[in-house]
């Protein structure tokens, strides 16, 4: 009976209750774990120097992939990961931070292209995620949304994490499910991100076995470990700081023989030349060695802190008797990170402003480096260590970018405990490979929208055979307009120099059955070849809405900018709103603008904040302190310009203005209370690419404070409103700002 029959009565009608989607028996619970931006050699079991004892755990009992690769970028290998599918084919070709109204590169990802959780839930499986998300514009991410993008929306029963490209550990961009949400605690109460995450996947294990315990689950963990900024406990820091005293030469060369013994990359393999930009460590003045010791410490410090919290999840499941029965995979989205530059940043917040950060600065405040007032990123130079032996880093189609460890472990289903896998495989196949063990095709059409077919290859065979073959024969790779394509074995790639012509490129040629890490350039001794898979890599682009190639930032972040806020100079907060996400936040960089708050101030006085966009890193604040006076801090990557007004403000209802105008490089800052000026500063000092991966709040300053006060700092009167008025006087250097939005990618 497929339908209800309805008569006049019960005694004439028959009901109907359809079957739910029933998983096959045996069917495995499901837990993926990515990781961002760490590198082919950071886990222990590749040959790492932090400890790692959970994911070497799960390896032990499962297999390590060598050949396993990704698409250079967070939102790309994620977009395809989720998909099955690669990644310009679903429409995330790029940065999810910037749609180009090109298909392959539209940021977010297209209905035709159904999610794994969207896949399981028409088996039956319950479906969580915990952690970064970032395959949604940045613009769609405010109350508001469109929604449509959002995990909820795409298959996911709950949420919890955070939708752009990196957060604060200590005070990060919460949502839950649907909703921003403040973190439950602040640093000085012991919070961090990575920490709650755990709590929240295993509390949504916990519910699930509490309401659903013989229904499988699939849980995607994806925490902000290791993207900037690396901020992690100052005590474990400590422990590694030792470890890189001898530099980026010496850990590299220690790396590869760790490796060639455990046998992750194949005996004689030999490291390539230093990453361009990478100086000899021996070459670096005494206090830059120390600095960019520090900072590996705190990345090598905020692995070993993450693996800790993947160890909470595991023991729950073991003590939960699941562990068996669960499948886990553990990767990384992409190579080690080049974004910080050849010295690394202590607080990247400043220089994205325009204040340099001095080296004797840099040793000043070592023992801050980790903490809730920094914005840490390493040297290239780690970020080299971390791809041993590879070439290059995250963005580029060289293995360093691409080539990432996969760990699969799944007591029931894998014997090898321990097993080496070397054949290639790429982040695409690991949805085939998924709905292979279940024994289930990919839909025809997921709610109403018919679907396009899976790219990606099962890999399944190697969960019992080393030497299976899994029929990958081609694979293409494209990222800013640097390309490679893999094809039996070999290997054509192209680095490219932005802004250059693409028929310029000069492109390399590697036999990987013998050249583990693109070492051996043969493309002079077999150009036949060569041309060949130059000419498949075009194929493979049209097939897979690659074109146009583009290597634009400056006119990509222009056309993106004025396309989604146009020419709004105007916003209204209200008394009730809620947080706003730094992207749909005024766009205060490079102009003049003025800020009003109208509020009502008690007899007595009031205290507090009317407005804070950014964090202890970077924003600014208007406030009034506990004496009752006017404040505004301009908080530019930790330097403060403060002005205070030379009065209390009055009871009463009131206007509290700044008001900062630029020009020539400079600014005047501007205090008022009704109009009336009380207060004034002048600075060079503003925000002149960036205000702050942090957002908006009005009422309070949520718990990493812009300014001297402690958080919330909630203001004690009643806020009516906060205007903000912008002028037309914006002058930003797209071509860096569209750097800085790489950076946080």
């Amino acid at each position: 009976m497929t339908d209800a029959v309805i008569g006049r009565t019960t005694a004439e009608s028959s009901p109907h209750w359809p079957d739910p989607p029933c998983p096959r028996d045996g069917a495995p619970n499901i837990l993926v774990v990515l990781f961002d931006d760490v590198g082919f050699s950071d886990f222990g079991c590749y040959g790492g120097d932090a400890a790692t004892p959970a994911i070497d755990a799960i390896a032990a009992r499962g297999l390590r992939y060598t050949g396993f690769h990704t698409t250079a970028m967070c939102s790309t290998t994620r977009a395809s990961l989720l998909t099955g599918r690669n990644h310009h084919s679903v429409g995330v070709g790029c940065l999810a931070n910037f749609d180009s109204g090109f298909p392959g590169y539209r940021g977010k990802i297209a209905r035709s292209a159904g999610t794994v959780a969207e896949m399981l839930r028409a088996h039956g499986y319950r479906n969580y995620m915990t952690g970064k998300w970032h395959v949604t514009p940045l613009y769609e991410t405010g109350p508001t949304g469109p929604l449509d993008g959002w995990p909820l929306a795409r298959g996911f029963d709950r949420y919890y994490g955070f939708l752009d490209a990196e957060t604060d550990q200590y005070a990060p961009e919460l949502v839950r499910d649907n909703t921003h949400v403040a973190a439950p605690s602040t640093f000085a109460e012991g919070y961090h991100l990575t920490e709650d995450l755990a709590d929240e996947s295993i509390r949504m294990l916990a519910e699930h076995r509490a309401g659903v315990p013989d229904t499988p689950w699939f849980l995607y963990f994806a925490p902000g470990a290791c993207h900037a900024p690396h901020q992690v406990a100052k005590e474990i820091i400590d422990e590694y700081d030792p470890m890189f005293a001898d530099g980026w030469d010496t850990a590299r060369d220690r790396r590869l023989e760790r490796q060639i013994e455990i046998g992750v990359v194949p005996s004689g393999t030999e490291l390539p030349e230093r990453n361009p930009w990478v100086k000899p460590w021996a070459e670096l003045p005494a206090d830059e060695q120390r600095v960019g010791q520090r900072l590996q410490a705190a990345y090598a410090a905020m692995l070993d802190h993450t693996d800790r919290q993947i160890a909470r999840i595991v023991d729950f499941l073991e003590e939960t008797g699941q562990l068996d029965d669960t499948l886990i995979m553990v990767l990384s989205d992409n190579g080690a990170s080049q974004e910080g530059g050849p010295k690394g940043f202590v607080n990247a917040m400043g220089p994205y402003n325009g204040i340099h950060e001095s080296t004797g600065d840099r040793v000043a405040r070592l023992d801050d480096i980790g903490g809730p007032d920094t914005h840490s990123n390493f040297p290239l130079g780690w970020a080299m260590v971390a791809n041993t032996p590879l070439k290059r880093y995250k963005q580029n189609t060289h293995g360093g970018g691409v080539r990432d460890p996969l760990v699969v472990s799944w007591p029931r289903g894998i014997t090898d405990h321990g097993g080496l896998r070397h054949q290639f495989a790429h982040v695409s196949d690991v949805v085939p490979t998924l709905l292979d063990v279940l024994e289930v095709d990919p839909p025809d059409s997921v709610g109403g929208v018919n679907q396009q077919p899976l790219e990606g290859m099962s890999f399944l065979s190697t969960f019992s055979d080393a030497a299976a073959d899994t029929g990958k024969r081609a694979q293409y790779f494209e990222m800013f307009s640097h390309r490679g394509i893999y094809l039996d074995g070999w290997k054509a790639v192209a680095f490219h120099e932005r802004g250059s012509a693409i028929d310029d490129d000069v492109w390399e040629l590697y036999d990987l059955t013998s050249d583990f890490n693109e070492n051996y350039d043969l493309a002079e001794a077999e150009p036949e070849r060569l041309d060949a898979m130059i000419d498949e890599w075009w194929r493979e682009a049209e097939a897979h809405q690659v074109l146009p190639l583009d290597d634009r930032f400056a006119e990509r972040f222009a056309e993106n900018a004025a396309r989604v806020h146009g020419d709004r100079t105007h916003y209204e907060f209200w008394a009730g709103m809620g947080h706003l996400p730094t992207d749909v936040a005024p766009d205060v960089r490079s102009r003049s603008y003025r800020i009003v708050a109208e509020a009502e101030i008690p007899e007595g006085g009031a205290r507090g904040v009317l407005v804070a966009h950014g964090d202890a890193t970077s924003g600014y604040s208007l406030f009034i302190d506990g004496d009752g006076h006017l404040v505004h801090d301009l908080n530019i990557g930790g330097s403060h310009q403060v002005v205070r007004s030379d009065r209390p403000v009055p009871a009463g209802r009131v206007d509290l203005g700044f008001r900062l105008d630029r020009a020539d490089g400079a600014g005047i800052g501007t205090l008022t209370i009704d109009g009336e000026r009380v207060g004034s500063m002048e600075t060079t000092d503003m925000f002149h690419l960036m205000v702050s991966f942090s957002g908006l709040d009005i009422g309070l300053d949520r718990s990493s404070p812009v300014s001297y006060y402690q958080a919330p700092n909630a203001f004690t009167g009643r806020l009516i409103r906060v205007v903000v008025d912008m002028d037309l006087d914006q002058d930003l250097d797209h071509e860096a700002a569209g750097q800085v939005e790489l950076s946080r990618e």
